[in-house]
């Protein structure tokens, strides 16, 4: 009886420990989340985009990285073209309240995310139906044709 109690003691101490291991792990991981009520009443305007980008240092690759648009999104929202909606306004919003450290840090975690779950990329594949044509012939296609002479009347 007490052999079972006692593994039962380790047991449990054991899944204790793990389970303060994971929520120290949660706790460290800067999240990019933020309230509705924050979002709804953030105003995010290109030259704050910029600003925010140039204050933790990195480039409109690495801040689409961070929050998961393309390079052309925060191309545009830079110039006021476009505003960032729903979920990108609010990693934006997220965004400002962490520190240089912290995006830095989590920058190299989302760098590190796709060389983990990387697949082999294919070749890629050649087009097989074109036809082949002789050099004489594609630029005889592509010269334009003279217009027609018309007769001289006299």
């Amino acid at each position: 009886m007490s052999t079972k109690l006692s593994n039962l003691s380790k047991g449990f101490a054991s899944l204790t420990r793990m389970a303060k291991e994971l929520h120290l792990e949660e706790r460290a991981k800067p999240k990019l989340e933020a309230t509705p009520e924050e979002v709804k009443i953030s105003r995010i305007t290109p030259e704050r985009i910029s600003r925010l980008r140039k204050k933790f240092g990195i480039s409109q690759r690495e801040l689409g990285i961070l929050i998961g648009a393309s390079i052309g999104a925060i191309l545009s929202w830079e110039k006021g073209k476009f505003r960032p909606k729903g979920e990108k306004k609010a990693a934006l919003v997220a965004l400002r309240k962490l520190k240089k450290r912290e995006v830095k840090k989590l920058l190299a975690e989302k760098a590190e995310e796709p060389k983990k779950g990387k697949a082999e990329k294919k070749p890629a594949r050649r087009n097989l139906s074109m036809k082949m044509v002789a050099p004489k012939e594609k630029a005889a296609a592509k010269r334009p044709k003279a217009p027609a002479k018309r007769p001289k009347k006299g």
